[in-house]
């Protein structure tokens, strides 16, 4: 800092941080920060499904040194990571209320809620039907989810109010 009784030189400028830019910017160009956790938790949710169901398949054929997760002799099963994941989410939520923060909550949300929707049918059934024939529900409820979702941020993806409400006619 300079004292104010010093000049300051023509050709310094004063030095001010430069705001770091998101990441999500160059990934999502031309997406609102409002709208970048939606996409976020969209992506986050189908591409954690899709290796979840990878990574337990991989678990399933017993291809060596993957296995699952367990604390003493118990199986933790993964909608259990989603419910932490989600607490998380909405306690940050509490006080953060930032576009780089609204983003990052957003990939983490649709990867807690995979986390859970995958492990649906063992939930409504109360049975570890993951492999079996009842265990397509949650199958079944991911792809829906999937699809609902990504048509609603397709559909609405562009949408401006009316010249009128904008201020611009």
């Amino acid at each position: 800092m300079t004292p104010s009784h010093i000049p300051r030189s023509p050709d310094r400028r004063p030095s001010t941080p430069t705001p770091r830019r998101s990441p999500w910017l160059r990934l999502l160009p031309g997406i609102s920060s409002e709208r970048r956790g939606f996409v976020l938790a969209w992506w986050g949710f189908a591409l954690t499904f899709g290796g979840m169901r990878l990574l337990t398949w991989l678990i399933h054929i017993d291809v060596a040194g993957i296995g699952d997760v367990q604390a003493g002799g118990v199986h933790i099963h993964h909608y259990v990571w989603g419910i932490l994941l989600l607490a998380m989410v909405g306690a940050a939520g509490l006080v953060e209320r930032s576009a780089r923060a609204r983003a990052w909550m957003g990939l983490a949300y649709g990867v807690g809620m995979a986390l859970i929707v995958d492990e649906a049918a063992l939930l409504i059934s109360l049975e570890d039907v993951y492999w079996d024939t009842e265990g397509w529900v949650s199958i079944a409820l991911a792809l829906a989810v999937i699809a609902v979702v990504g048509g609603v941020l397709a559909s609405t993806r562009g949408r401006r109010p009316p010249a009128r409400d904008r201020g611009d006619d």
